[in-house]
């Protein structure tokens, strides 16, 4: 896949004063094991038709994207109930470096690079620096976070959950289960997923998560930070 330019250090995303976190939606990407594969292909053409217009084929949770609670919670909420503002706000970046293949994130592994601040915003980001692994057969093997981490970090005062993998869950196991998405879309609070580039913001920032207005269990995002 091609890298994209657009969070590159020295890009114009960079210089207006923004940084894309999102991975770019191309044919062929990687996804969720199970989920539908993206296919991108011409519907009309300049040559034939006067314009040119893209046909699109891809899952509500393709590249950097949003879960809504109805996503593993029978009758939460879905896209059309959250409100864009629950997607844009200050957030926190919690940095956690060294990290081994399906190593489970516990409150002290949280804690060690600095001690977890009593009162969150609202918006915790986890950067494990798997993103760059996207592209690789080794993003199915990406660390998690423990659900009683995601538990103490709902109790102090998150409402939105970011990560750098395909899931804050495990991928891939036999006896699939998902008690980080249970704790925190059960909680009536959001995931996003795939988010990229953490290592270009600082540890305070703010971000908004721009979702297509779907009206399902999630959508694709444009991730956004707005360092100050």
């Amino acid at each position: 896949m091609r890298a994209d330019p657009a969070g590159a250090p020295g890009s114009r995303a960079q210089a207006s004063g923004l940084i894309d976190l999102s991975h770019p939606i191309e044919q062929g990407m990687p996804v969720y094991p199970g989920d539908p594969e993206v296919r991108i292909a011409p519907a009309l053409t300049v040559a034939a038709d006067g314009v040119d217009v893209a046909r699109l084929e891809l899952g509500s949770h393709t590249g950097t994207h949003v879960d809504a609670p109805s996503h593993t919670v029978p009758g939460g909420r879905t896209m059309a109930e959250v409100a864009l503002d629950e997607l844009v706000g200050d957030a926190i970046v919690l940095r956690v470096p060294g990290l081994g293949d399906g190593e489970r994130i516990d409150l002290e592994r949280l804690e060690a690079v600095a001690p977890l601040p009593e009162h969150l915003p609202p918006i915790v980001l986890l950067d494990t620096g798997w993103a760059r692994w996207f592209g690789d057969a080794r993003r199915l093997r990406h660390p998690s976070l423990a659900a009683e981490a995601a538990a103490e970090l709902l109790r102090r005062g998150m409402r939105v959950l970011a990560v750098d993998t395909l899931s804050p869950d495990p991928t891939g196991e036999a006896e699939a289960s998902f008690p980080v998405h249970e704790a925190v879309l059960g909680a009536d609070g959001l995931i996003v997923e795939n988010v990229r580039g953490l290592e270009l913001v600082p540890d305070r920032v703010r971000v908004g998560f721009f979702p297509l207005r779907l009206a399902g269990d999630g959508a694709p995002v444009r991730a956004v930070a707005f360092p100050a």
